[in-house]
């Protein structure tokens, strides 16, 4: 039998400590409303997770780029004090006919997609679209692979008017550029978790909620150890959480909001993203492309291989070499459900041979594999979500506060087109917040 949480002292209830929960909960306790984060996991972040590795490496499971300059995500790196490095290095492609060379700039194909944050008519996925339009039947495959890749996406169900909003929302914030925060984006959870306990509000680990019954001015939250209550509660849970259907995992509230309902219209992406982690820069050895090109690798772009995007940390300083593998969207089940040290044996054949390195002086060189199934993480059940054709307006109605009572953040909340980023899932925080303060 649960205990019941008869104390009412709680104003706010906040389920989910990533960094949507956490931005709220700050927020709020800085303006004196007494706020409780309740999370299923041992550890703050969500889809944010550093770990640090035995071999004395920071890597990242989740969310790794700050991408542009939002200025919601750079006060905080300031705030927390953390640094960062542009990615700046240089990028190499592997060629259909398997040789390597520095990426040639693709501006003819991608400019197809400056087209879309001018689109007009009915909203049609990038699928469709893509079939109807002019782009040259061997600049096709490279965008659906970016639009998918990118946004984790089914390019036959993305919409193209998502897509032109992205796009237009990525002009405004410079997000062809990127950073690696030093030391792991966990900083950033961690010390907004610290912040919201300093103001006298509580985090709470390990409580996964169960069903959230609700009235107007009421709420009562009930989790696997115990029952809270207060008068108003933010749901930040991931969307694929949101929508599960799953009568023994998904959560339940009664009555159901709107919002819910709004949520299914979304989709949430996949993605399998692993890290290798080496004893030495092996790939310098190459003689596949310039010495130069081999030391300042920042990117690698593998299009006919699994997976097909690499990076490095160049030009961080880093304790190990490191190299990142990632698939998003439909490509990414031939990967699902692999083993850290299945992906790791895969990786090394398929580099080796890009490289022209013997396989074994890439195998000898890797310390460990690291990697983390989204997919399969109950408390996440996906990687970030994207917006079908014909449910642009979702984001927003989510956004709808229920009686005063419910109110929903989280990156597919986003409505100015950031949808699966950080800043996103700040921004949507800081507005969930603003709505309970009744300033919007």
């Amino acid at each position: 039998m649960n205990e019941a949480n008869t104390d009412d002292g709680i104003d706010v209830l906040v389920l989910g400590a990533g960094m949507a929960g956490l931005t709220a909960a700050r927020a709020l306790a800085e303006r004196g409303v007494r706020v409780t984060v309740l999370e299923a996991r041992d550890r703050v972040g969500g889809r944010v997770f550093s770990e640090k590795t035995i071999e004395g490496v920071t890597i990242e499971h989740g969310a790794e780029f700050v991408h542009g300059k939002p200025p919601e995500l750079w006060a905080l790196l300031h705030e927390c004090g953390v640094t960062v490095s542009e990615r700046d290095g240089s990028m190499l492609r592997e060629d259909w006919s398997g040789g390597l060379g520095e990426d040639e700039d693709q501006g003819d194909a991608f400019t197809a997609l400056s087209k879309l944050e001018h689109w007009d008519k009915a909203d049609i996925s990038f699928a469709e679209w893509l079939e109807q339009s002019d782009v040259p039947e061997e600049d096709r495959q490279a965008l659906i692979g970016y639009v998918e890749g990118f946004n984790a996406a089914d390019a036959k169900r993305i919409g193209v008017k998502a897509l032109g909003v992205q796009q237009a929302a990525e002009d405004a914030i410079e997000g062809d550029r990127a950073w690696h925060v030093h030391g792991g984006y966990s900083q950033l959870a961690e010390y907004l978790a610290d912040r919201v306990k300093e103001l006298r509000g509580e985090v709470k680990l390990g409580e996964r909620v169960v069903s959230v019954r609700w009235a107007a001015g009421s709420v009562e939250v009930r989790t696997n150890s115990r029952t809270f209550r207060a008068a108003k509660c933010v749901v930040t849970l991931p969307l694929s959480v949101l929508q599960c259907t799953d009568a023994e995992a998904r959560v339940s509230f009664t009555p159901e909001p709107e919002a819910l309902g709004h949520a299914k219209r979304l989709a949430m992406g996949q993605v399998v993203r692993f890290t290798l982690v080496f004893g030495e820069r092996w790939w310098e050895r190459s003689k596949a492309i310039s010495k130069k090109a081999l030391g300042d690798m920042s990117f690698l772009f593998t299009p006919q291989r699994m997976p097909p995007v690499w990076w490095t940390r160049h030009p961080e300083p880093e304790e190990a070499a490191t190299l990142v593998g990632w698939v998003g969207g439909t490509r990414m089940s031939e990967l699902i459900g692999k083993s850290a040290e299945e992906l790791g044996a895969a990786a090394c054949a398929a580099l080796a041979e890009v490289f022209r390195i013997d396989e074994a002086v890439v195998r000898n060189s890797l310390f460990a594999t690291y990697t983390h199934d989204w997919a399969r993480d109950p408390f996440s059940r996906g990687a970030y979500s994207y917006v079908p054709a014909g449910a642009l307006d979702a984001p927003a109605a989510m956004c709808v506060p229920e009686a005063d009572t419910i109110f929903f953040a989280g990156e597919h909340t986003e409505t100015s087109g950031h949808w699966g980023t950080v800043h996103a899932a700040i921004g949507s925080g800081l507005r969930v917040a603003r709505q309970i303060l009744g300033e919007i």
